[in-house]
């Protein structure tokens, strides 16, 4: 690559745009919609608008450490669950029940989980378990 290609690909300049684009995304608190359409509306309830920056700025700042932590268990429970496909000779049930549990649930820490409308669930149920 040329010096002039290097100057745009430096390390630092990459950390620097991610910074200044969520700090951005974290102050306007707008969502970036992938299917299109209407944004719908946020319900107003009856927290200040200083309450709810501060219940976002907390999501985020609790969002990094919980969605590292459960991004890992799920990289390991895919990794588990694939071996636990190989070791059954292919048996979808056994490895199903790894897979679901350690790769869904929430990844992300929502206002709503603050304040209790909404369970934190890092366990993931399957689609056939009745719910709670």
């Amino acid at each position: 690559m040329s010096k002039q290609c290097d100057r745009w690909i430096h390390p630092r300049r990459s950390r620097l745009g991610g910074a200044v684009f969520c700090l951005l995304l974290v102050l306007t608190g707008k969502a970036v919609w992938a299917q299109g359409g209407e944004i719908p509306e946020p319900s107003r309830s009856s927290l200040s608008e200083l309450e709810e920056a501060g219940h976002q700025v907390t999501c985020w700042f609790v969002t990094v450490p919980y969605g590292a932590v459960k991004a890992a268990y799920a990289i390991g429970g895919g990794i588990v669950g694939g071996l636990a496909w190989v070791v059954t000779g292919g048996d979808m049930e056994v490895a199903e029940s790894v897979w679901i549990p350690s790769m869904t649930g929430d990844y992300i820490v929502q206002p709503q989980h603050l304040t209790g409308q909404k369970p934190l669930r890092f366990l993931g149920v399957s689609s056939d378990a009745p719910s709670s």
